[in-house]
C-alpha cells in the first residue's frame, strides 16, 4: 500500500510542477520499478528466517536419507 500511495503522490507532485506528459510517464514508471524491488527485497528479509528453516530442514532431511542408503547397501539379506 506504501508503494502505490508513493507513486500517487509522486505523480501529483510532478503534474503540479508542470512536467511534460512523456516526462511524467518515464519518472512513474521509473518509481515503480524503484519501489518494486525495494518492496520485494523487504519481503526476502521479512521472510528470511523461514527461508534458513526450509533450507535447514531439507539440508537435515538429505543428509538423513543419504545415511541410510549407505546402510541399506552395506547390509545383506
Amino acid at each position: 500500500m506504501f508503494e502505490f500511495l508513493f507513486l500517487v503522490a509522486f505523480t501529483l507532485v510532478l503534474v503540479f510542477t508542470g512536467v511534460s506528459l512523456i516526462g511524467l510517464l518515464i519518472a512513474v514508471a521509473a518509481g515503480f520499478a524503484v519501489m518494486a524491488v525495494v518492496g520485494m527485497l523487504g519481503l526476502v528479509f521479512k521472510l528470511l528466517p523461514w527461508i534458513i528453516v526450509i533450507a535447514l530442514g531439507i539440508w537435515f532431511f538429505r543428509e538423513r536419507n543419504a545415511e541410510k542408503q549407505q546402510t541399506s547397501r552395506h547390509r545383506r539379506y
